[in-house]
């Protein structure tokens, strides 16, 4: 047999312990947080209702509320078809007037608003879907009552802005905002939920690595598989009193169940 023929073999054999030998890890862990069930149920217990509470308490609920309106003023435009193309291009344009500065003060000083432009802008959002000539505006504010407020305010001096600078027909109101229940956020479930995951991703990461920094022999399988060394004698250890007390415990516990 040549040299080159035994080192391939001498590889193979290698890799072939290395892949046994991952295999023994990956279930030695496995055994460990089966073991440590009691560990990661805490957590995960703990870290979902830490989030829960979080939630619940330190979280300021939003709520949110949509106005919409229609972007042609005039029913009779409906029916001409240069007139709807002419809606659909300026879109766009109309939320851009909706969001503009004159807008805000025209909304804050009609509803005596504390919010400044910026506080405004990212509590106010204006979209249109796609194929429809309708612009929703949605204010979401920590009050309902405010919310429904601000979005109808918007709809009616925003229409009145937009047919000022276009210089056609007042956009009509579709849709009033009505004064919201629910909040919208926080998601309480879901940050439950997320909470739980959390804590069992720790525990378990955890475990591994307690795992994994624990380099001691504790069988003469471990020697034998890490350093590949055979033992000669093993030396028992005489077990301490109160092992020995437990243990007495234990069996006689056993005979009386028996």
């Amino acid at each position: 047999m040549s040299e080159q023929h035994l080192r391939v073999q001498e590889t193979a054999e290698k890799e072939n312990q290395a892949e046994v030998t991952r295999e023994i890890d990956l279930a030695e862990l496995a055994y460990r947080l089966l073991m440590s069930w009691k560990l990661i149920l805490c957590c995960v217990l703990v870290c979902a209702i830490g989030f829960g509470v979080y939630s619940t308490f330190f979280v300021t609920p939003m709520y949110e509320a949509t106005a919409t309106v229609f972007v042609l003023g005039d029913s009779d435009a409906i029916l001409n078809l240069s007139a709807i193309q002419t809606g659909n291009a300026l879109t766009q344009d109309y939320i851009k007037i909706l969001e503009t500065r004159e807008v805000f003060e025209s909304v804050k000083k009609k509803l005596n608003l504390p919010y400044s432009y910026s506080e405004m802008r990212k509590m106010l959002s204006v979209t249109n879907k796609d194929g429809t000539r309708m612009l929703d505006i949605t204010v979401q504010s920590s009050k309902p009552a405010e919310a429904a407020d601000i979005a109808n305010q918007y709809a009616e001096l925003g229409s009145a802005r937009i047919a000022q600078i276009m210089a056609i027909n007042k956009p009509s109101e579709v849709s009033r905002a009505l004064t919201p229940v629910n909040p919208v956020s926080p998601n309480k479930a879901r940050n439950v939920v997320l909470g739980g995951i959390l804590g069992g991703v720790l525990a378990c990461a955890y475990v591994a690595i307690r795992m994994i920094a624990d380099d001691k022999y504790k069988t003469v399988d471990d020697i034998r598989k890490y350093t590949g060394l055979i033992t000669l004698a093993v030396v028992p250890v005489e077990p301490s009193d109160e092992q020995q007390n437990n243990k007495n415990k234990q069996r006689a516990k056993a005979r009386r169940q028996a």
